[in-house]
């Protein structure tokens, strides 16, 4: 790639193992530079510049900012965290790179439900909108909505992109932190009944993304939906728990509804959207949405090696690996 261009990572600052901050460490360990979006200069931000990187302290929701981030960089990659604003992000950096009008690669990471969200599907007569969907666009997750929103918008800008479509990450607090305190007592207690799903590490989706940034030209236009390797039940999920904390772990189903209540609505009494959002998965899972679309082989083909497991994710994750320690 035409040195020394710095590739724009946002949503930088997020926990060590999460999707932007390995890729950080993955390019600046191959030698690319990299322009870290924070929203705030703490810790993290130090981190990130003891790991080598240039720090951008700015607001996503600010053109400005967005604008002054991006100059001087060709190869973006667009991450946010859950928020009622993120199709306004999304619009304002694809706004910023049609300005600059020499972007190579905007990799986008789009996280809705793959196999159902299509126009035609949305569009279709309303009985069968909720036979393929469960319920009509105002019953889904706003940030699902979001992200297919965020194609649509890149798509018109004429900016460069590739669409990165993962399934549930094994690290999404659904499997992982809302889980710690049943799993403390040796219970893997979730609203999922007999359903199968394939939840992806976040690992393999960052290492799929930086390939894309280091080398864009063979994936322009084109979207990847991503799954894990294996479509398991719960009581498959709950060995891969048990081997990760090294106890016995049994699955307790729980009804959707209550769970939500007890878990979701608990943690987040203060970030309705992400509760939203989290309601909705939960309520998508247990009606066996997520696994309807099978496992999908293109990380596979795209990495040239099978997908992490849900055990690996499970055991590199700081918050599992610390209640093992316990």
């Amino acid at each position: 790639m035409p040195q020394r261009n710095p590739i724009l990572i946002t949503g930088a600052a997020g926990e060590i193992g999460g999707v932007s901050r390995t890729m950080v460490d993955m390019l600046l360990e191959q030698g690319h530079p990299v322009r870290a979006f924070v929203r705030q200069d703490d810790e993290r931000a130090h981190s990130l510049r003891l790991a080598g990187a240039e720090v951008f302290v700015g607001d996503l929701l600010n053109i400005a900012d967005v604008t002054t981030a991006l100059k001087g960089c060709r190869r973006i990659y667009f991450s946010m965290s859950l928020s009622p604003y993120y199709t306004d992000a999304v619009s304002l950096m694809a706004a910023a790179a049609r300005a600059q009008g020499d972007i190579e690669v905007f990799v986008n990471i789009s996280e809705y439900e793959q196999w159902f969200m299509s126009f035609e599907k949305m569009t279709a007569p309303e009985e069968e909108r909720r036979s393929w969907l469960g319920g009509l666009v105002t019953d889904w997750s706003p940030q699902h909505r979001a992200h297919w929103v965020a194609e649509q918008v890149l798509d018109w800008s004429g900016v460069p992109t590739v669409n990165v479509r993962a399934a549930i990450f094994v690290e999404n607090p659904i499997l992982t932190w809302l889980a710690l305190e049943p799993l403390s007592n040796g219970e893997l207690r979730l609203p999922f009944g007999t359903q199968q799903f394939a939840p992806i590490a976040g690992y393999d989706v960052a290492e799929l993304c930086a390939k894309i940034l280091v080398d864009p030209v063979p994936h322009i236009s084109k979207s990847y939906e991503l799954t894990g390797p294996d479509l398991k039940d719960m009581h498959g999920f709950a060995e891969d728990y048990a081997a990760a904390l090294g106890r016995q772990v049994t699955y307790v189903p729980d009804d959707v509804e209550t769970w939500n209540k007890q878990y979701v609505d608990r943690a987040m009494a203060a970030y309705p959207h992400i509760a939203e959002h989290l309601k909705s998965l939960t309520r998508l899972v247990a009606g066996g949405r997520y696994g309807a679309g099978g496992v999908s082989e293109q990380l596979e083909t795209l990495l040239g090696r099978p997908p992490k497991t849900v055990r690996w994710a499970l055991e590199n994750h700081p918050r599992i690996r610390k209640l093992a320690a316990a």
